[in-house]
């Protein structure tokens, strides 16, 4: 596997904020139509799902999140180190079991998941697989399983928020 290097910078943008740019030469290996999906390694210590960002004609990004910043202690400007792999899982992100589970038990909540685009199941299985309780992920893999049905499968997330919040009154 091959390291490259990066920086981390800030796009100062309501949308995006801290990333690395990866070129285009090195991007262009791990793109696969519309899959993008790749496991990064950063500074050879911390793997994470993440996808290839088009940049134009740079090349790609990647997205550093707050968590991973903080974890690794990395600011604006400091040099990074990274490794990709081709990202070969269903999901693009592990699928938490208390989702799975449920999924395999419903079949309708499991027809309208799957009938979802690949880029809201992700954003679905992050949102449950986000908790560390294994309680606290089963409550909101219930929850969501229970709006995609009463929804029939139409996935807004805002009302998916309001949703929820009544469902942890529950």
């Amino acid at each position: 596997m091959d390291i490259h290097k990066s920086s981390i910078e800030d796009f100062k943008t309501d949308l995006w904020h801290f990333h690395f740019k990866v070129p285009q030469d090195i991007a262009r290996d791990y793109i696969d139509g519309n899959n993008r999906r790749v496991i990064c390694t950063l500074n050879k210590v911390k793997k994470f799902p993440c996808a290839l960002m088009p940049n134009g004609e740079e090349g790609c990004f990647i997205n550093v999140n707050k968590e991973i910043r903080k974890e690794l202690g990395l600011r604006e400007g400091d040099a990074i180190e990274y490794s990709l792999e081709k990202d070969e899982s269903e999901y693009g992100l592990p699928m938490p079991e208390e989702l799975g589970e449920l999924l395999k038990i419903d079949d309708e909540a499991n027809d309208f998941f799957h009938a979802l685009t690949p880029g809201k199941q992700r954003n679905l299985i992050y949102i449950v697989g986000k908790p560390k309780l294994s309680a606290t992920r089963l409550h909101k893999a219930l929850g969501i399983t229970e709006f995609l049905k009463e929804h029939k499968g139409d996935l807004d997330f805002k009302l998916l928020n309001t949703f929820m919040k009544t469902f942890n009154k529950l």
